[in-house]
């Protein structure tokens, strides 16, 4: 089973690097971002081939470097990734179907 993986500075270029990501940056005290925890749970256990992770970016100093070569507007905002390169935005909770649309759509062809 696929669990949803901690992303940080530190492993940021390794995971976004992979064939297929998806990251989720996301603050503790934001309610929609609570809310989405478990579909990614479920879109993790559902892709085995897709890493799946989330940026706590409340956390000090765990994601300076992300804040800097990303602005966000809204949070949860979601990033799918394919070898390093940026595919796709989304901004706010991505409901299950539409989630796994964009995955086979995008980064399992």
């Amino acid at each position: 089973m696929s669990t949803v993986l901690d992303v940080r500075d530190e492993n940021y270029a390794e995971f976004t690097g992979a064939p297929a990501s998806i990251v989720v940056y996301g603050l503790a005290t934001c309610e929609p971002c609570i809310a989405y925890d478990p579909i990614l749970v479920e879109t993790a256990a559902k892709f085995p081939d897709v890493k799946v992770g989330k940026a706590k970016m409340h956390v000090p100093g765990r994601c300076r470097e992300i804040k800097k070569s990303h602005t966000f507007e809204t949070y949860p905002t979601t990033h799918f990734f394919s070898n390093g390169k940026l595919l796709l935005t989304r901004e706010g909770v991505v409901e299950p179907a539409e989630l796994a649309a964009l995955i086979s759509d995008h980064l399992l062809k």
